[in-house]
């Protein structure tokens, strides 16, 4: 719980850090955030996403927000999850950064995709988001694929309850086999895995 507490801290303060940025017009500044959170995913995985990410801890308190409401979120539509769909949006994403350096001009890309994530996120489940649209995902998808680091489950205390993959903002979690297993690349590192295991199964190693 403690960690937690502390991750929830750490969160809060990196969003009000891009909110007097995306203010005070420096939000692409922001950038030297994402381009370090990609070389310690080589080691410890995907912690920008599930520490540093703004976009990541809004979509974490409108989800809370919809089950508190019992809202439900409706179906993902199956061509969204194509994986042209995930290179496209990331193309577009190094394009539009491409054709900035390339012509000076400044484009709200950041506050843009930060508006993107929060109305996709009111209608579906985060999932869609962290695993299929987000360009910041995909980047770190492949970087973190053989993290040193991450969260891994016991399976000498593992119960297979499920409680892991259901809490999971991005489905990391694989239960096609005897026991359930967390994917490192699409790992958020957010801990709710962790804060949910009744066997404390689950930890960062």
């Amino acid at each position: 719980m403690m960690r937690k507490n502390i991750q929830r801290t750490i969160q809060i303060a990196f969003l009000a850090l891009f909110a007097i940025l995306l203010i005070k017009g420096k939000v692409q500044a922001w950038m030297g955030l994402l381009l370090l959170g990609i070389a310690a995913s080589f080691i410890f995985g995907r912690v920008y996403c599930g520490w540093v990410c703004s976009i990541n801890t809004v979509l974490a308190g409108i989800t809370w927000i919809k089950k508190k409401l019992r809202l439900k979120s409706l179906p993902i539509p199956k061509f969204l999850l194509k994986s042209w769909v995930r290179y496209l949006m990331l193309g577009l994403f190094v394009a539009v950064f491409a054709f900035t350096a390339a012509t000076g001009k400044r484009l709200p890309v950041l506050p843009v995709l930060f508006v993107i994530g929060i109305l996709i996120t009111l209608v579906y489940p985060e999932e869609l988001w962290h695993r299929y649209l987000c360009p910041y995902g995909t980047m770190l998808k492949t970087s973190s694929s053989s993290a040193k680091r991450g969260m891994h489950i016991d399976e000498g205390l593992c119960n297979n309850c499920g409680a892991c993959r259901r809490v999971c903002p991005a489905k990391a979690v694989d239960d096609t086999g005897k026991k359930h297993r967390i994917e490192m690349s699409d790992c958020l590192v957010c801990m709710e895995c962790e804060a949910n295991c009744k066997s404390s199964a689950i930890g960062y190693k």
